[in-house]
């Protein structure tokens, strides 16, 4: 169950998970990070340092957050319909562009968390 970034990272895009994933399977979009879903190993360590704990496994989603999993997937499938491997996250990547689907105004709000500044 690979793990996915829900609503929470949406205009915040702190990185530092980027910094924490041992295969660099996390891309920054253009107002989130996502997941690659064939990439991640799963090992959770993203999950574990997120200031805006934004990210779950798929399977711990709750229905509010559901549409992430698909949007995280979804953001790696090219025109053709595959899904694209680009073997790994780096900075000097420009940020892919982002889902339609993302939801559009004011992200959720970040029950229990506080927004990191500076």
């Amino acid at each position: 169950m690979a793990l996915v970034i829900q609503g929470r990272c949406i205009d915040v895009k702190d990185g530092i998970c980027t910094t924490s994933c041992p295969v660099d399977c996390i891309y920054e979009g253009e107002r989130m990070f996502y997941i690659h879903p064939t990439e991640c190993i799963e090992c959770g360590m993203c999950e574990s340092i997120c200031p805006v704990d934004a990210i779950r496994y798929e399977d711990e989603l709750d229905p509010e957050n559901a549409i992430f999993a698909r949007i995280n997937r979804e953001v790696f499938i090219n025109e053709a319909g595959e899904m694209e491997e680009p073997g790994g996250w780096s900075r000097a990547m420009a940020p892919r562009p982002d889902h339609p689907d993302l939801p559009v105004g004011p992200r959720p709000a970040m029950q229990g968390t506080q927004r990191r500044t500076g």
